[in-house]
């Protein structure tokens, strides 16, 4: 069945049309305060803020980040792994800058702190506490530079007349108890702090101590920086001022608009309105850029250094998976660049040209190359923002695509207006892009990948404030129907008019294609002809594990050129997929893209079950989680004999149970017919006396449609049937498999090694390369300090857990075949979704959740 959308899933979709709203009512809010004043005044007052409050702004900046980063340092301490204090400092600095930046912080600086911390040996969970000890922080400097100057000088706060609440002082006493509060809590309770299944441990007065100072320093410099980018005139005292800044600053991250865009710089406008509202504007601009962009951008050169680094590391280390780092996080800055290109495209669109430049360029360029060079540029914009969703997604027509435009934008920059600097930033985007040639693999359509509510909004987010520039920029211009057609060296207001409905023309064409195409149809179970088509399939996979697919239990998946599948079953808010998708490789890591989004589509949960290391990458590449279920045992068949010491075991248990008249042998598929009702009858007396039931999803069921496709294995005691298996050969002889193997009760003792041993040396004589037996669940996984928190429970069941099932004894029982073990893993989201992922795949695996409390 098709899994509904939960309202958890629901209110995060609402999320991004929340900070839509909020963002056009910011908008609203900046275009009143600045109705009375023009476009260019705002460029005067910005351009007469002197170098030395730019030089005195920079380094107050330098000094709210160097305070930032002892953020970490402390909750190093508070977790209780020493670090070097260069890595920490490094981790913090790039945190802040991105989340100051992006917003967000929980997802931006928690996902870059994961990353690099985790790479220095820190679990997920000492991380966990790390973030949550950094946002407290945060925080509790806010609520105690807020509660000091909300209670000392509540009424220096001019906006709060526009908000309808006559005294601060309320709001400083909530702020004061919040602070005194926690003090209490760190002096008085020992224990740990627990909120469902999380513990919390309370840090020691000292370190709490340590926080507040801390966190009221930075705040402190943080609200210095805008300060002294003030007009020298506007009448404000620090404290003043530091109370308005608080405000704006928490109703900004309260919004969840990227960086507080928009509702920032509107909540000081309407705290301050004896400052002229254009100084004030110009001096958030240089604010924005000193404190916001200028940290990001060395955060993103030390970020993508530190990528290398570890990548240069690694290279001595193939082996180890986790130094994949550069392919999970290069798209994705690539797609953010690129968003940020087509919008530099747009916003200077939207703005008058340079004078000097165009008149320099009448000489140089005909009208004509001027008009289309602007109105070009503006479509190359927008299709950059369309395009960063296909570089998120990988797509190689995207990189393409994307290296054309950004090379014809440059161009178009230099015609359109003679713009040096924004032609430069292209160019250095196109030259940070064509090395990375390699991350876009995907053949599939733009058209084809979903955008998500959160993608689309940020498109019109950008437009929203491309429209509003506009406006403001030309509002002095009275508008008639001859704007339209009115062509002139200094017309820049009608080329913004044509240049936006070319934008929302193009926009429109592209959401109309996407309309159109077809919809895509709900899973169902295969019927014959896709099973039919499955089997063609298999017959050219080397892997045995396909062959699950003809058990009609999953529903199918296939590529448009029918030459791989996936299989797929769903449970609850799970979409699981059984191994790794069949097929070609350049076939299979499409086509688990495009399992990836079907399940989007559908509002489920991405869920790879049993993958190999092949397509590791491409599910770190979607943000999925890796988990080791163990170790899959596959015996060299060249390389077996019963001959020497160590094979004694094996010797006397094959040459005892053919004194006592028992023989192998192998039956093709068209002998079944006859011999199903003798392995009908052993198979009832198996699940008879084990008290169990058919499983199914990754394990093989008694079914004649099903075993009707492969060759029997028969175990005969004295000419008659005691044991069978079915046989799973892989293309090319790579491999054989036993799926389901079932005895008689009166069978011999040792007659399943006994079978084993035959199929071992039947599989040699025909050819084969491998047996596979099978996997270890719990297998493999290491239980060491360092090792990640799912890794240390897994290998305490292997040891410990022979009450419930013999992980370990099984283990050994391969052992003894000297087996190759190969590691087998779970992709999928990762954090609380987890343990219900892993009672899904249960529930799949036993037929429901009745299957899962009982055999």
């Amino acid at each position: 069945m098709v899994p509904k959308v939960k309202q958890s899933t629901l209110a995060h979709q609402l999320l991004p049309l929340v900070v839509l709203i909020l963002f056009t009512a910011a908008l609203w809010v900046l275009h009143d305060a600045l109705r009375h004043f023009h476009y260019h005044q705002v460029l005067a007052q910005l351009r007469a803020i002197p170098a030395s409050r730019v030089m005195a702004a920079l380094g107050l900046t330098i000094l709210s980040y160097l305070v930032m980063t002892v953020y970490d340092r402390l909750a190093i301490a508070y977790v209780g792994r020493p670090l070097e204090a260069g890595k920490v400092a490094l981790a913090s600095f790039i945190s802040y800058a991105f989340s100051n930046t992006i917003g967000l912080s929980l997802l931006t600086a928690g996902s870059i702190r994961y990353r690099l911390y985790s790479a220095w040996g820190l679990s997920a969970e000492e991380i966990a506490r790390l973030v949550t000890f950094t946002v407290m922080t945060f925080w509790l400097g806010i609520v105690t530079v807020g509660g000091a100057i909300f209670l000392v000088e509540p009424l220096a706060m001019p906006a709060l007349g526009h908000l309808s609440i006559h005294s601060a002082r309320p709001i400083g006493l909530v702020f004061t108890v919040v602070v005194a509060g926690y003090l209490l809590v760190v002096m008085l309770r020992k224990d740990p702090l627990r909120i469902r299944n999380w513990e919390l441990a309370i840090p020691s007065p000292r370190l709490a101590g340590a926080q507040l100072l801390l966190g009221a320093l930075d705040w402190i410099l943080a609200g210095s920086v805008l300060f002294v980018l003030l007009p020298a005139h506007s009448g404000l005292a620090f404290s003043q001022f530091l109370g308005i800044f608080l405000l704006a600053q928490v109703v900004a991250l309260i919004s969840h608009v990227p960086g507080g865009l928009g509702v920032f710089e509107s909540m000081i406008l309407l705290s301050a309105p004896d400052i002229p509202a254009d100084a004030l504007l110009g001096s958030m601009l240089i604010y924005r850029g000193v404190y916001y962009l200028l940290p990001l951008a060395l955060a993103a050169l030390l970020l993508g250094g530190n990528e290398l680094l570890q990548r240069k590391s690694l290279i001595k280390q193939a082996a180890q998976l986790a130094g994949r780092w550069g392919g999970v996080i290069i798209p994705q800055l690539l797609a953010a660049t690129t968003l940020v290109s087509g919008a530099v495209l747009l916003f200077s669109a939207a703005t008058p040209a340079l004078p000097d430049r165009l008149h320099w360029l009448k000489d140089l360029l005909p009208l004509p190359v001027i008009e289309l060079s602007h109105f070009l540029g503006s479509l190359v914009g927008v299709g950059l923002l369309l395009l960063a969703r296909g570089l998120q997604r990988r797509l190689d027509a995207a990189y393409l695509l994307t290296a054309v435009l950004l090379g014809a934008g440059s161009a178009f920059s230099l015609l359109k207006g003679g713009d040096y600097e924004e032609a430069l930033l292209l160019g250095l985007m196109l030259l940070a892009l064509l090395p990375c040639r390699r991350y876009f693999y995907r053949r599939a359509s733009l058209l084809s990948e979903p955008f998500s509510f959160g993608w689309s909004i940020t498109v019109l987010l950008v437009l929203l404030c491309c429209v509003w520039l506009g406006l403001f920029a030309y509002k002095h211009v009275t508008y008639s129907s001859e704007l339209w057609w009115h062509f002139a060296l200094r017309g820049d207001a009608p080329r913004f008019l044509r240049a936006a409905v070319g934008v929302m023309a193009l926009l429109l064409g592209f959401a109309l294609a996407k309309l159109l195409r077809p919809v895509a149809r709900d899973p169902d179970l295969p019927g014959p002809d896709e099973l039919a088509r499955v089997k063609l399939i298999i017959a050219q996979a080397p892997e045995t594990q396909p062959n699950l697919a003809l058990l009609g239990d999953k529903a199918l998946l296939f590529d448009e050129q029918q030459s791989g599948f996936v299989m797929y079953g769903i449970e609850g808010h799970s979409w699981i997929a059984l191994g790794d998708p069949v097929g070609p490789p350049e076939v299979a890591r499409e086509l688990a893209w495009k399992y990836r989004e079907l399940v989007e589509r559908h509002g489920g949960q991405t869920v790879f079950y049993e993958v190999g290391t092949n397509l590791l990458p491409v599910y770190l590449d979607m943000g999925l989680t890796l988990l080791k279920l163990g170790e899959e045992a596959r015996v060299p068949l060249a390389e077996f004999s019963l001959e020497g010491a160590e094979r004694k075991g094996l010797r006397y248990t094959y040459n005892r149970l053919n004194r006592e008249g028992c023989s192998f042998e192998v039956q093709p598929a068209d002998r079944l017919p006859e011999l199903m009702p003798d392995l009908q009858q052993i198979s009832d007396t198996w699940l008879q006396d084990r008290s169990t039931r058919e499983k199914g999803f990754s394990l093989g069921c008694f079914d004649e449609a099903y075993l009707k496709h492969f060759p029997v294995a028969l175990v005969r005691q004295q000419g008659r049937i005691v044991g069978f298996a079915n046989l799973w050969c892989g293309s090319g002889q790579q491999e054989l498999a036993i799926d389901l193997m079932r005895f008689d009760g009166q069978a011999q003792s040792g007659v399943m090694e006994y079978l084993f041993i035959n199929l071992m040396l039947w599989g040699k004589e025909q050819g084969y390369r491998f047996l596979d037996l099978g996997m270890a669940p719990f297998s493999g996984l290491e239980d060491r300090p360092f090792a990640p928190l799912w890794h240390r429970i897994g290998a305490a069941v292997f040891q410990h857990g022979e009450h419930f099932y013999n992980f370990e004894g099984l283990r050994e029982y391969k052992e003894k075949f000297n087996p190759v073990w190969e590691p087998r893993y779970l992709a999928c989201p990762g954090g609380l979704a987890l343990p219900r992922i892993l009672l899904n795949i249960t529930a799949l695996i036993s037929g429901g959740i009745k299957g899962v409390v009982s055999k």
